[in-house]
């Protein structure tokens, strides 16, 4: 079926709804209705000052939707992928007790259940039946919150988006619960080309069993719509008969379920009203909010958000997405959007979408200002408005319009937006950890395009800026090249980031300064960077503890008292620690390592997530190998004996480029193998039972 061609402005109004939902609900995740209008009234915006939570938050409503969709590219983006694979997708990504899940136990958590079954060898679909796992684990409502991103690759075609639900929520759930999130995705599948409501509920009805509970709750709440007047007396028949003392469990999918509907029956077309009601309702309203809000997004498109209170200024696209995949933790619904179109478009065979020749920060759509937000320093308060412009001098541009007041000597315009993780998500009172690998690191090139208004008044300087943690973990701000812009002035500023010594990254932007007061506007039409780093992932010579946290954290044990930067420990399977993103290509890693006690442990490059990646690894025997790691398959693509002592130091360094990888142990024990499944990824260091210790990791790219 032929994309419909509004489809990617319709996805990014997905994307939006989905997370501005759960970011109003999530502050009183599990509040009953009544504690809801007792502490905070009806919710008509954003809560989470009053509760004392940061806005922008990991959440598995939102980090389980992009992640488990990550089958479809990795499987060769077919329709058939199978549960099977959905459920390697799952063990690929999930950090055990540390990411996307509610890790609430065996027999608790429908997903920490069916994850133990799944890491103990049984696949899915087994893995989530509830044969297995019994009626009231299968049952609850996991499914529904993650299933939106199979809709949103299947538009206008509710029949795949519903197969592709059953596939996806069996990993998981079963009976109810599958039936559930096929509704939803069924409906909002639908949504890309029907407008009316209730058409969409009668298509979605089609695909489920008539006598099941979820068709049954539909036409009830249907009814009680027809009937009542107020949503709160239909809330009430909800629970009465479809409430929570009616299903067992922690989090049933049947009585949130019921809410969805209630929600989009009586707030209509009306975004806030709708999400008002869904929230105001209570039990898991994070995760209800957030299927009304994907939905009514589809449905009616970025038009959803112009009306009532603007839902969207605050959010300013921002979202994090934790998994074995550190380098995509830190994103914004722009860039997430894509990934869907373009998983969408692949489908298809259709080739994908790269606004702006692949630019990171494009701002191709209305409103899109993609994590950009203004200082809000003593210095910079007050002097600087982000929006979005769809033009710029007079021309159809996209853009980010940084519009200055008062700027002068003293008073600097600064907007930046997030490459790692920023102090307000580093400790949280939430189960989501945000683990992350900073985006941007020394040596790569960053170059932007910048454009002043041809109203401005007055020349404005313009320089790039990027901000590290650095000793003592303290913020601080590294200026870069600068530039003079003139009215109607239309430049590009490039730099190439210089040595950090091993503090992240955590901020990218631009500063404008001038020392007459002017006001005016400055545009950033793009921004960007590439190339693989040049630089030492280690621990700095000066305090700093976040240096750590730039590194993805996937073993058992990695304790920060050590003599040496890194001291892994691994109990049973194979812990891995890595940091970088899948693009970097092309280079040389080199570490350092002393074995003791282990199965197998060394060096890996292009690493993809847990179980994708290639390595060089000293094996138990005495022998050196170069493996390739795809999914639970280890492949040794060539090995050789080498006499290793325990509690010796050997450097190791891996080169990879054109499919070709070059394995050298102290510069000149080597292994060659040929292999092009993975072409590009971060670096790791991987321990298989036992302990290894390492300098760290040195990265250079390779011509």
């Amino acid at each position: 079926m032929t994309l419909p061609h509004d489809y990617a402005q319709r996805v990014y109004a997905g994307v939006l709804g989905k997370i501005i939902g759960v970011y109003l609900g999530r502050p009183f995740e599990g509040w009953s209705h009544e504690r809801i209008m007792a502490e905070l009234g009806e919710i008509n915006y954003y809560v989470h000052e009053r509760r004392h939570m940061p806005l922008i938050v990991a959440d598995d409503d939102i980090t389980g939707t992009f992640t488990f969709l990550r089958a479809l590219p990795d499987y060769g983006y077919r329709t058939d992928v199978s549960p099977q694979q959905i459920g390697q997708t799952w063990l690929n990504y999930l950090i055990e007790l540390r990411t996307i899940l509610w890790w609430g136990g065996r027999g608790n958590s429908t997903e920490h259940t069916a994850f133990l079954n799944l890491k103990q060898g049984i696949p899915a679909p087994e893995s989530g039946s509830m044969r297995r796992n019994t009626q009231v684990v299968a049952e609850q409502i996991g499914s529904q919150i993650f299933i939106d991103g199979w809709a949103m690759v299947a538009p206008g075609d509710p029949a795949l988006a519903v197969d592709l639900a059953r596939r996806a929520a069996s990993v998981s759930h079963d009976g109810e619960a599958i039936y559930g999130a096929q509704v939803i995705a069924a409906m909002e599948a639908q949504a890309f080309v029907e407008s009316d409501l209730n058409k969409i509920i009668d298509c979605a009805l089609t695909f489920i069993p008539r006598d099941s509970t979820i068709a049954r709750l539909i036409h009830d709440v249907r009814d009680w719509h027809a009937e009542y007047p107020d949503w709160r007396q239909a809330r009430a028949q909800i629970e009465a008969h479809y409430g929570y003392a009616k299903f067992g469990g922690n989090c049933h999918m049947v009585p949130n379920h019921a809410l969805i509907h209630l929600g989009l029956l009586y707030g209509g077309d009306d975004l806030q009203r709708a999400l008002m009601i869904t929230n105001t309702a209570g039990w898991d309203t994070d995760c209800n909010a957030a299927n009304v809000g994907c939905l009514l997004g589809i449905k009616n498109g970025l038009a959803t958000f112009d009306a009532g209170a603007d839902l969207r200024s605050p959010v300013a696209d921002r979202l994090y997405l934790p998994t074995a995949d550190g380098g995509r933790a830190i994103t914004d619904a722009l860039t997430e959007s894509y990934h869907v179109i373009n998983t969408a478009r692949r489908m298809r065979d259709l080739p994908a979408l790269t606004p702006k020749e692949g630019a990171r920060f494009h701002f191709s759509m209305p409103g899109a200002v993609q994590g950009f937000i203004a200082d809000d320093t003593p210095a910079a308060r007050g002097v600087l408005t982000v929006a979005h412009s769809m033009q710029v001098n007079g021309l159809d541009c996209s853009a980010l319009a940084l519009h200055y007041h008062q700027l002068a000597r003293g008073r600097e315009a600064i907007a930046t937006t997030m490459t790692f993780i920023p102090p307000d998500a580093l400790e949280t009172k939430s189960s989501y950890q945000v683990l992350a690998s900073p985006t941007l690191h020394s040596g790569q090139h960053l170059r932007a395009r910048v454009i002043a208004a041809n109203t401005n008044q007055h020349a404005v300087t313009v320089a790039l800026l990027i901000r590290v943690y650095g000793e003592h973990d303290a913020i601080i701000t590294l200026p870069g090249p600068h530039i003079t812009l003139t009215a109607g002035a239309d430049a590009p500023i490039s730099w190439t980031i210089p040595d950090t010594s091993g503090a992240p990254i955590m901020a990218v932007g631009l500063q404008i300064l001038s020392d007459p007061r002017v006001s005016g506007t400055v545009f950033l039409e793009h921004l960007t960077w590439t190339g693989t780093p040049s630089t030492q992932l280690t621990r700095p010579a000066f305090a700093n503890t976040l240096w750590r946290r730039a590194w993805v954290d996937g073993c058992e044990q990695w304790d920060p008292q050590w003599p040496e930067p890194i001291r892994l420990a691994q109990n049973t399977g194979t812990g891995l620690i890595s940091q970088g993103t899948t693009d970097w290509c092309a280079y040389q890693a080199t570490t350092r390592v002393t074995p003791h006690l282990i199965r197998r442990g060394g060096l890996a490059v292009y690493v993809q997530n847990l179980r994708r990646y290639y390595a060089l690894v000293l094996v138990a025997g005495g022998r050196v190998q170069l493996i390739k790691q795809y999914d639970d398959e280890t492949i040794v693509l060539a090995e050789s004996p080498f006499a290793w002592h325990p509690e010796h130091t050997y450097e190791l360094s891996l080169q990879a480029r054109d499919g070709t990888l070059f394995g050298f142990i102290d510069s000149d024990h080597v292994l060659i193998a040929e292999d092009d499944t993975f072409t590009c990824g971060g670096v790791g260091l991987l321990c298989d039972e036992g302990r290894i210790a390492s300098n760290g990791v040195t990265i250079s790219p390779h011509a």
